[in-house]
């Protein structure tokens, strides 16, 4: 097999267990296993397959900071949820981000995170299709999401958690790829939220860059600041 043959079957290959993944039906069980034997090759694989999510996505948290956050990107408290081997992270802390946690549902993911030592702390085995019980509410001033929201893994009812632990005029920041946007009903829950009062979407980039074979929309959604409660009249 020559070189370009050689490529082209990698390239392939890659591309199959991408898309593989996308048939796991949210099921934590066939994620775990799926992820545990794709780790030492995730990121040569999505490489290959032209991966620009993750850039895209830091650079949306770095326009974010400066236009509406006031402390230093060192000194804001990013959660980068379904972290998979760190890639968003490495593109957060090259742009000056320093105060990042991770999670996954993968340990082996997980653990390709605590590698880049870009994270101050990256837990495995978090499954962001239940409560993150061990995350307390409004913990960060930003919190990331990207190639989670697609097709047979993270359920768009996940977006509520990721509010929850966002501090109130902090930012939630999300890719979805158009598929899953397209047959999910990630925008009902979007305005579902809205209504609550609970994210107030800021921004969204319609057909972005993403892989090679599809694009992504990215959103940026704003966690309101709380009401007060009323202050009882003195007699």
């Amino acid at each position: 097999m020559n070189t370009l043959d050689r490529q082209t079957a990698l390239e392939q290959a890659a591309r199959k267990r991408i898309t593989d993944s996308h048939a796991l039906d949210s099921d934590a069980g066939r994620l775990v296993h799926f992820y545990r034997g794709w780790a030492s090759s995730y990121d040569s694989d999505v490489g290959r397959d032209g991966y620009c999510g993750p850039m895209i996505v830091a650079e949306l948290a770095g326009a974010v900071q400066t236009a509406y956050l006031a402390r230093q990107r060192a000194a804001i408290a990013i959660l980068d949820a379904g972290c998979g081997t760190g890639l968003v992270g490495v593109e957060l802390e090259r742009l000056g981000f320093r105060l990042i946690d991770g999670f996954d549902l993968s340990v082996e993911m997980a653990e390709k995170a605590q590698q880049t030592r870009v994270y101050r702390n990256v837990r495995g085995d978090v499954d962001l299709n239940g409560p993150l019980s061990d995350y307390s509410s409004a913990s960060y001033d930003i919190t990331v999401c990207c190639g989670v929201f697609t097709l047979g893994h993270v359920r768009p009812d996940a977006l509520r958690e990721l509010a929850r632990v966002t501090r109130p005029n902090g930012f939630v920041i999300v890719s979805t790829r158009k598929s899953y946007a397209e047959t999910t009903s990630f925008e009902d829950e979007v305005r579902s939220l809205q209504n609550a009062g609970i994210l107030i979407p800021a921004q969204r980039l319609n057909d972005g860059r993403y892989v090679e074979e599809e694009d992504a929309h990215y959103w940026v959604f704003q966690v309101p600041k709380k009401a007060s409660a009323p202050t009882e009249e003195r007699p």
